[in-house]
């Protein structure tokens, strides 16, 4: 697709696309209108009450969306004593109307208030962006976090697994999809349209992104794989623009090289399991000849983490931060001595792996196959690792027994050589 392409496309989408523009802003306080919203009965009067509201919101700066949050967390928060009361009566008499009175008064007016808030067209949308405000807001506002706790348990049913459609993202594909594929990239910085059209369409390549009916514009969350022959270990091989593309007939390994989670409002809403063994499923089906399922993942915290070692007094760490990781095979194998303590031996408060990209694949069923230096030379790469990079693997055998270790006992499982590689002495 030519750039003049792209735009003719975008232009004819734009055209055809059946809008439905928000309300002119209403000039009475949102406070009113949201008690009008509560309070009311009518799908009509819902709807465009709910519009009104979010196109005022979107308006506000953000000292007035503390005071709309603020509100939230006040006038629609639950009565205490009604709760009280009613637990009495369910322990009184446990029946289905005393449960549901129970179950009334636990639960905050302002989830109603949510829920109609998702009446107006396009509305799940601007709540998902509407928590993203919150969240930003939340560490100098903490008594909000209750106000939070309601839009993650919302939008835990309205993003249910059973709604979300996966779709593989093609150089076909709309190109107001494809624009937010280069925008939502997380791990590998996609530079233009054509070193897009390098990672969806070569016959070695495949793209797959969660979608939900309601945001069919917005990808929730979207994996790139390539398709190669034995497990990689640099992604400046699986990116290089002149590269020789491989006949997926001879791939025996699709690589997962960036999971991109688009929605930061959408938080703590898991979908990268979900989105990891559907593609698996997938890829098993067109290529029953691949034989490993790995990724080729960042490091992010290792360079934060050697500096604490450093500061701590530890030489191997000091000499880490000193080398020359571009061309130093010393430093390298120092490198990745370190990386494997780093992501089998650091533990978080909770007493977890404190790598989060780790927390992720581990909780998933994988285990940490190799460590490479040099994988990743990049800017990012090596202001988070040095450049060093980890393969997960995903063993379709025993990921739900690892899955079932890690999340009961955190159990971190292994290759022999990583275990072996964390004990070398650094020097």
């Amino acid at each position: 697709m030519t750039r003049t392409g792209y735009l003719g496309d975008l232009l004819s989408q734009l055209t055809e696309r059946r809008f439905v523009p928000l309300r002119a802003v209403s000039d009475k306080p949102l406070r009113e209108m949201c008690a009008a919203l509560i309070a009311g009965e009518g799908e009509v009067s819902t709807m465009r009450l709910a519009r009104e509201i979010l196109a005022s919101y979107a308006r506000l700066h953000d000292a007035g969306k503390r005071e709309f949050f603020a509100l939230l967390a006040e006038d629609y928060d639950i009565t205490p004593d009604a709760v009280t009361q009613a637990a009495l009566r369910y322990g009184e008499d446990r029946d289905a109307t005393t449960l549901r009175w129970l179950l009334q008064a636990a639960e905050p007016k302002r989830q109603s208030l949510l829920r109609r808030l998702n009446h107006a067209p396009g509305a799940t949308g601007e709540l998902v962006r509407m928590r993203r405000d919150l969240l930003r807001l939340l560490p100098e506002m903490r008594e909000l976090a209750r106000v939070d706790l309601d839009f993650a348990h919302l939008f835990q049913s309205w993003f249910n697994r059973g709604f979300l459609v996966l779709k593989q993202v093609t150089w076909e594909s709309p190109a107001r999809l494809l624009e937010k594929i280069i925008e939502y990239e997380a791990v590998h910085a996609i530079g233009d349209w054509e070193a897009l059209r390098a990672r969806v369409d070569p016959k070695d390549r495949r793209c797959f992104a969660f979608l939900h009916p309601a945001m069919p514009d917005e990808p929730l969350i979207f994996v790139e794989v390539a398709l190669t022959k034995g497990i990689p270990n640099s992604v400046q091989g699986l990116l290089a623009p002149d590269r020789t593309h491989l006949d997926a007939a001879q791939a025996d390994t699709a690589t997962f090289y960036s999971i991109s989670n688009c929605q930061v409002g959408l938080k703590g809403i898991s979908f990268g399991n979900s989105l990891i063994k559907q593609v698996v499923a997938l890829l098993q089906q067109e290529f029953p000849h691949l034989r490993n399922f790995v990724t080729l993942s960042p490091i992010p915290g290792l360079v934060p983490w050697l500096h604490e070692m450093a500061a701590a007094g530890e030489a191997a760490a000091q000499s880490c931060l000193d080398a020359d990781h571009g061309a130093d095979k010393a430093a390298a194998q120092n490198l990745r001595a370190l990386a494997a303590r780093y992501l089998l031996e650091t533990k978080d408060s909770n007493g977890r792996p404190r790598d989060p990209v780790a927390r992720f694949h581990l909780h998933n069923g994988a285990l940490v196959h190799e460590i490479h230096a040099q994988a990743d030379m990049s800017a990012r790469g090596l202001k988070q690792s040095f450049g060093a990079m980890v393969n997960y693997l995903y063993d379709l055998e025993h990921v739900e027994a690892y899955h079932e270790s890690y999340a009961a006992q955190h159990k971190i499982v292994s290759t022999r050589s990583v275990r072996q590689l964390a004990r070398v002495k650094a020097e």
